[in-house]
């Protein structure tokens, strides 16, 4: 994340886990991500997000001043992480994107993970497929996904640390009665 961070180090991520959650920042990240992974910093991948000084004041308030907390927009975010391959790593980092749509979008920019969590994705519009029990999804979500999951990427429905990790697959069959 090339010049985002505090010390302004030229650095890549130390990605501890890569997350859908159209929450973003909020209590179970704080109070059960963070901790469970030893978490220094958050990076909230999010075009909306991302330059808006207000919400990114807002989130800021809410994490306490030990982790970092950076803003990207989408592409940004995957340009840099195509373009650096060396760095120092300091401390486990989440990343955090609200909608399947923008995960995919950095996958296909080139940002490349081992998995995913999806934690929570809002019931609304033509999501009408419920995963599980904070998940839903529309068809075309779900093709998305799988298709990651085709590529190789470890795509999960968790919640919190505790919760039992549910692979995607298994949640989809799941949901179709398979």
């Amino acid at each position: 994340m090339n010049n985002f961070f505090r010390d302004g180090a030229k650095r890549t991520v130390k990605r501890s886990l890569v997350r859908i959650d159209n929450r973003l920042v909020h209590g179970q990240i704080l109070e059960s991500w963070v901790p469970f992974l030893h978490a220094s910093s958050i990076v909230v991948v999010n075009d909306e997000v991302a330059g808006d000084i207000f919400r990114e004041s807002v989130i800021r308030m809410a994490v306490p001043r030990d982790i970092e907390v950076v803003f990207c927009g989408i592409d940004g975010f995957a340009q840099r992480q195509n373009s650096e391959q060396e760095g120092d790593n300091r401390g486990n980092t989440i990343i955090l994107f609200e909608s399947i749509g923008d995960v995919i979008r950095a996958y296909r920019l080139g940002f490349r993970f081992e998995a995913l969590n999806v934690g929570n994705v809002q019931n609304k519009g033509d999501r009408t497929r419920k995963i599980g029990t904070r998940v839903h999804m529309s068809d075309g979500e779900i093709e998305d996904l799988m298709m990651l999951v085709r590529l190789g990427v470890d795509v999960e429905i968790r919640s919190v640390p505790r919760d039992r990790s549910v692979s995607f697959a298994e949640a989809v069959g799941n949901a179709r009665g398979d």
